[in-house]
C-alpha cells in the first residue's frame, strides 16, 4: 500500500529548539532520525515513520523566515495529526509530553464525535503548532 503522504516539512522559529523537542517526541513513536541534506537547499532536520508496508512518509523541519508566530486559523496547517498503533501507545506518549514540558491541550480522551473509538492527545510543538497522536480501531 502506497502512503497518501510522502513528507511534510514544517518551517520552524527556532531550528535547534524545536529540533531538540521533536526528536523527543517523534523517536517516542518509533520514528527514526535521517540525514537529508541537498546541497543549495536550507539545513534542516528529517526523521522517517515508521512502516512495515513499504510505504514511505518523513517529517522535517527548516527554518523560517520572519518572526511571525503560527496561527492555526490563519491560511496554512490547522493542526498534523499522527497515528498511533494503541491507545496504550497514545498514554506512553502523553506520559512524555508531561516529562518534557510540552503544552497540552487535551489530555487522551476519547473523542465518539469524530468517529468510534477514536483516542486521542492534543498538544503544541514550541512553535505553538497544534499536534495530534491519535489511535483509530480498525473498522
Amino acid at each position: 500500500m502506497i502512503s497518501p503522504l510522502h513528507h511534510l516539512d514544517l518551517n520552524v522559529s527556532d531550528l535547534e529548539r524545536s529540533h531538540e523537542f521533536y526528536q523527543r517526541v517523534l523517536c517516542h513513536i518509533g520514528y527514526r532520525s535521517v540525514d537529508y541534506s541537498v546541497p543549495g537547499e536550507p539545513a534542516g532536520f528529517d526523521w522517517l515513520a515508521p512502516t512495515d508496508s513499504g510505504s514511505r512518509f518523513s517529517i522535517g523541519l527548516y527554518r523560517a523566515r520572519g518572526n511571525t508566530s503560527h496561527d492555526r486559523y490563519r491560511a496554512g496547517v490547522h493542526h498534523v495529526a499522527l497515528a498511533a498503533p494503541s491507545r496504550e501507545a497514545v498514554d506512553d506518549l502523553y506520559r512524555l509530553l508531561l516529562e518534557i514540558g510540552a503544552q497540552i491541550l487535551d489530555p487522551p480522551r476519547e473523542y465518539p464525535k469524530y468517529e468510534q473509538g477514536y483516542y486521542a492527545v492534543f498538544f503544541l510543538d514550541p512553535d505553538g503548532i497544534k499536534l495530534e497522536y491519535v489511535f483509530t480501531p480498525r473498522v
